[in-house]
C-alpha cells in the first residue's frame, strides 16, 4: 500500500506539467501556392496523435490542446499533390500551408473520350498510354505511332521506321526524349529515331507547329517522349516484359525499377535489348533484315513544391541490316528487281548481320533545374549534350569490306531556360530562351567520297506564348517565336560538278582553296525564321472543339544542302542545292470530338500550304565506276496538303466495343500540278473488341486495316539501259496494288501475391499471311513486305 502511495506522488507532479503544457492551440491556412487563394475542404493530419481537421471555406483550420513537440503533419486537397511538412510547437502556433493546385496537366489522352490534352490548347493532340507502348515492346517508336489517325511511316524494310504526321517526315517532325530534341541526323531516309522506345512511359503527338516552345520549324508535328511522374512518397515499384517474335525468331526484354522518397528524391533505372534475325516474307526469307539493339538509361532526381532538379543519362546502339537484295549494283539491277516481283537473292535464316548495314550509336546526358516562386510562376534551366555515330557498311570487296562507306559524329549541347507565369487564374505566359552548338565530323578515312560535310551550326531561338482563358469552356491561345541559324561548312566539290550545277556563277567567292580537279569551299549560310499560331479551344462535358492557325519556317538541313555523291545505304546518289532556302508553312486545322451515352466520334480536317516546299525525288541516271545508279535530287516548289483524320467507337455493351479509324491526305505540287512524292495512302482501320474483367482482365481484339492503293503519284522517268543499250521506262515512282490484314490481340492478367501480377498477351500480325508491298516502303521495288508474326509478351508488375 506504501508503494502504491508513494509512486502515486511520484507521477502526480508529471500529470500536472503534463495537463498544463497542452494546452496549446496549433492553427493556421491552406492556400494555393500560385495565386495565394484559400483552399477550402483540404485535409490536415497529425500522424504521431492520430488526429485531423478539415479547412473551412477560408482555408483555415485549428487543433486545440496540444502538446510540445516536434509533429508530422500531412496536407492533402483534391486536385493537390500531398504535402508532408514537420511542425515545432513550443506554444501557440500558426503556419501557412502552400499546396499546388492548378490545372493538372494531362500526361496520358485516350484517342476517345477522353479529356484534351494541354501541351497546346487549340492544336490536335493524341497520345499514347503505357499499355500500348508496352504492345510494341518488340518494335520500333514509328510502329507504335502508326495506331494514331493521321500519323504514318517511312519505311526502309521493317526495322528502320520513321513517323510521318499529315504526310510530312524528317526535319519536318521534332522528336524531344524526356525534354532533349533528339539530334539525330533525322534527315535520311533510311535514318530511324535513335529512341528506346521501352524508355518511355506516354507519347503525345501534336500534329503541326502550334507548340512553339518546342521549336518554331515542325511543320509536321512534334513527338514527346516522356517519363512516369512518380509520387513524392517511399515507394518501389518496376515491370519486366519478355518478348518473343516468330517473324525474325528472336524477341526484346526490357525491365526497369522505380524508387521514390518521402522527401522528395526519386531514381529510375531501364534498360532493354532486342535480337531479331532475318525476317520472312510470306514466301520466302528476307535476308540480311536482322537487328541487335540495346537501350538503358538513368535518372536520378528531387521534386518538391518550391524547387527540384533532375539528371538523366541514355544510351541506345542498334545494328541494323539491311535487305541484301535492295543494294544495287547499277540500275539495270533496279530494273531487274522492279520486274521479277522477287528478290534475286534468297538464302537460308541467319541471325548473321552482313553488309549493307547499319550501326548507330547515341549518348545523351541531361541536367534540370527548376524554381517555383510564390504568387507568380516557375523558372526552368535545362542543358543537354548528344553524341551520334554512324556507321553505313557497303558490299565492298577485300579489306575494306569492314570499313564504313559513311562515318559520321554529330556532337550537340543545348541550353534552354523558360518562365511560366500562371499565378492569374484568367491567363498564363510562357517565354523562354534557346542556345544550341552543333559538330559534324565527317571521317574521311572511309576511302568514298564524303557525302554529308564537316560544318558547325549555331542555333539562337526565342519564343513567347500566352493562355487567355474566356471562360470555363472557351479558351483562346497564341504564340510567337523567333529562330536564327547559322550553317558552317567546309565542303570539298569536284570541279565538274561545281560548274554541272552552276555553282561557277553563283557561289564562286565561297572557293577557299583550288586543288585542281576539286575545290575546297566554305559555304556560310544564315537563316531568320518567324512562327507564330493562333487558335481558340472550346469544351464541355461531352465535345471538344479546337481551331488553330500555325505559320512555321525551317532552315534546310545540311542533306539537302550539301549531299553530293553515292549514299551507299540508300544504293541511289543524292545531290543537294545551296540554292536552297527556307521553308514557310501556313497550316490551317480543325477539330471537333463528340460524345454520346454509348458512341463518339472525332473528326479533324487540316490544309497546309508550304511555300518553297524542298523534296527529294528520282530525277535520272548516273555512271560511276561501280556502275550506273539512279540520281535523286533536291529542288524546291510550292506545295499544298490537304487531309483529314476520322474517328469513331461504340460501346454496344459493358463488354462488346468497336473502334474505327480513317485518313487521307492529298499532296500536290502547284507549280507543276503533280502530285507529291511520298504521300501516305488513304487508310481505313475497323477493331471489335471484346473483355471480361471477370476472367482475369481477359481481352481479345481482331483488327481489320485496309489501305488503299495511292493513284496519286508522279511521273515514272526514262533511263538509259547498258544491257539493253536503250532507254526505257523505270516505273519507280508506281505504287503496289491495295491490300488489307488482319490482326489479332488479346491478353489476360494474374495476381501473383502482394502488388505482383503477371499479364501474358498473344497477337498475331497479318494472320491470314498475306503477301503486299507499301508504297510507303523503300524496299518495295526489291520484296514483299513483313509475313505472319505471332508474338507472345509476358509482363510481370512488382
Amino acid at each position: 500500500m506504501k508503494f502504491k502511495i508513494a509512486c502515486l506522488i511520484m507521477l502526480l507532479p508529471s500529470a500536472i506539467i503534463f495537463a498544463q503544457e497542452c494546452r496549446y492551440v496549433f492553427k493556421g491556412q491552406v492556400v494555393d501556392f500560385h495565386d495565394k487563394s484559400p483552399l477550402a475542404e483540404a485535409s490536415i493530419f497529425i500522424n504521431q496523435i492520430g488526429r485531423s481537421a478539415v479547412t473551412d471555406a477560408q482555408g483555415n483550420f485549428e487543433f486545440e490542446e496540444m502538446c510540445p513537440g516536434t509533429y508530422q503533419i500531412q496536407a492533402a486537397h483534391s486536385g493537390c499533390q500531398t504535402l508532408f511538412l514537420e511542425v515545432e510547437i513550443s506554444g501557440d502556433t500558426y503556419t501557412e500551408i502552400l499546396l499546388e493546385h492548378h490545372r493538372v496537366e494531362l500526361e496520358e489522352v485516350r484517342v476517345f473520350g477522353a479529356p484534351l490534352a494541354d501541351k497546346t490548347i487549340s492544336a490536335i493532340e493524341q497520345s499514347l498510354e503505357e499499355e500500348t507502348l508496352e504492345q510494341f515492346s518488340g518494335a520500333s517508336l514509328g510502329d507504335a505511332l502508326k495506331t494514331i489517325s493521321g500519323v504514318s511511316s517511312l519505311n526502309t524494310g521493317a526495322n528502320i521506321v520513321k513517323p510521318a504526321i499529315h504526310g510530312l517526315n524528317g526535319s519536318r517532325v521534332l522528336i524531344l526524349n524526356d525534354g532533349v530534341r533528339m539530334q539525330d541526323m533525322e534527315w535520311g531516309d533510311e535514318h530511324a529515331p535513335n529512341v528506346d522506345l521501352n524508355a518511355a512511359n506516354s507519347v503525345t503527338v501534336i500534329k503541326g507547329a502550334s507548340a512553339l516552345k518546342y521549336g518554331g520549324d515542325a511543320i509536321g508535328g512534334v513527338i514527346l517522349l516522356e517519363q512516369k511522374n512518380l509520387a513524392v512518397k517511399d515507394t518501389l515499384f518496376g515491370k519486366t516484359l519478355l518478348t518473343g517474335l516468330t517473324n525474325g525468331r528472336g524477341g526484346t526484354i526490357t525491365s526497369e525499377l522505380n524508387k521514390s522518397f518521402h522527401s522528395g528524391l526519386y531514381l529510375k533505372g531501364q534498360a532493354s535489348f532486342k535480337r531479331l534475325g532475318d525476317a520472312e516474307a510470306p514466301d520466302y526469307i528476307l535476308s540480311n533484315t536482322g537487328i541487335s539493339e540495346v537501350g538503358a538509361s538513368f535518372q536520378l532526381g528531387r521534386k518538391q513544391l518550391a524547387w527540384g532538379w533532375d539528371v538523366r543519362y541514355a544510351f541506345y546502339n542498334a545494328e541494323i541490316a539491311i535487305l541484301r537484295s535492295s543494294h544495287i549494283g547499277n540500275i539495270d539491277d533496279l530494273i531487274r528487281s522492279i520486274n521479277s516481283g522477287e528478290p534475286e537473292i534468297i538464302r537460308d535464316f541467319t541471325y548473321d548481320l552482313q553488309n549493307p548495314r547499319q550501326e548507330v550509336t547515341h549518348h545523351l546526358a541531361k541536367a534540370k533545374i527548376y524554381r517555383r516562386f510564390e504568387g507568380l510562376g516557375r523558372l526552368n534551366v535545362q542543358y543537354d549534350f548528344q553524341n551520334n555515330r554512324r556507321f553505313e557498311y557497303d558490299v565492298r570487296r577485300g579489306e575494306r569490306d569492314d570499313t564504313p562507306s559513311i562515318d559520321l559524329e554529330l556532337q550537340t549541347h543545348t541550353l534552354t531556360t523558360d518562365f511560366k507565369l500562371d499565378a492569374n487564374e484568367r491567363y498564363e505566359l510562357q517565354f523562354g530562351l534557346l542556345g544550341r552548338y552543333q559538330d559534324n565530323f565527317a571521317n574521311p578515312a572511309t576511302g568514298v567520297r564524303r557525302l554529308i560535310p564537316d560544318y558547325q551550326k549555331y542555333d539562337l531561338g526565342s519564343f513567347i506564348t500566352g493562355e487567355y482563358f474566356l471562360s470555363e469552356l472557351w479558351t483562346l491561345e497564341a504564340g510567337l517565336r523567333y529562330d536564327f541559324n547559322r550553317i558552317d561548312a567546309q565542303k570539298f566539290y569536284r570541279v565538274s560538278r561545281w560548274e554541272e550545277r552552276g555553282y561557277d556563277q553563283d557561289f564562286a567567292d565561297i572557293i577557299v582553296e583550288d586543288l585542281g580537279t576539286q575545290y575546297l569551299t566554305n559555304p556560310v549560310f544564315n537563316y531568320h525564321n518567324i512562327s507564330v499560331s493562333a487558335g481558340v479551344a472550346y469544351k464541355d462535358e461531352d465535345q471538344n472543339f479546337r481551331f488553330n492557325y500555325a505559320l512555321s519556317q525551317r532552315a534546310p538541313n545540311p542533306s539537302e544542302l550539301f549531299s553530293d555523291g553515292l549514299h551507299h545505304s540508300a544504293a541511289r546518289i543524292e545531290l543537294g542545292d545551296l540554292r536552297i532556302d527556307q521553308e514557310t508553312s501556313h497550316k490551317f486545322s480543325f477539330s471537333f470530338e463528340k460524345d454520346f451515352d454509348y458512341w463518339g466520334f472525332t473528326i479533324e480536317p487540316y490544309a497546309n500550304f508550304i511555300q518553297d516546299f524542298v523534296l527529294l525525288e528520282p530525277t535520272g541516271v548516273e555512271f560511276t565506276l561501280r556502275g550506273a545508279f539512279p540520281v535523286w535530287s533536291f529542288r524546291q516548289t510550292d506545295a499544298r496538303l490537304l487531309g483529314v483524320d476520322v474517328s469513331a467507337y461504340v460501346d454496344y455493351t459493358q463488354n462488346w466495343r468497336s473502334d474505327h479509324r480513317f485518313s487521307l491526305v492529298k499532296g500536290n505540287d502547284t507549280d507543276t500540278d503533280i502530285p507529291l512524292i511520298n504521300i501516305p495512302a488513304a487508310n481505313i482501320v475497323n477493331q471489335i473488341s471484346y473483355t471480361q474483367l471477370d476472367w482475369h482482365n481477359f481481352e481479345i481484339s481482331l483488327e481489320s486495316q485496309y489501305v488503299f492503293r495511292q493513284n496519286e503519284t508522279p511521273d515514272d522517268i526514262i533511263v538509259f539501259s547498258p544491257d539493253q543499250q536503250q532507254n526505257v521506262l523505270l516505273e519507280i515512282n508506281t505504287a503496289p496494288e491495295a491490300y488489307h490484314l488482319l490482326n489479332l490481340n488479346s491478353s489476360m492478367s494474374f495476381p501473383l501475391g502482394g502488388r505482383t501480377q503477371l499479364t501474358t498477351s498473344l497477337s498475331v500480325n497479318n494472320l491470314l499471311d498475306t503477301s503486299f508491298r507499301d508504297y510507303l516502303n523503300r524496299q518495295r521495288f526489291f520484296a514483299d513486305d513483313l509475313g505472319r508474326n505471332i508474338i507472345l509478351q509476358l509482363k510481370l508488375n512488382y
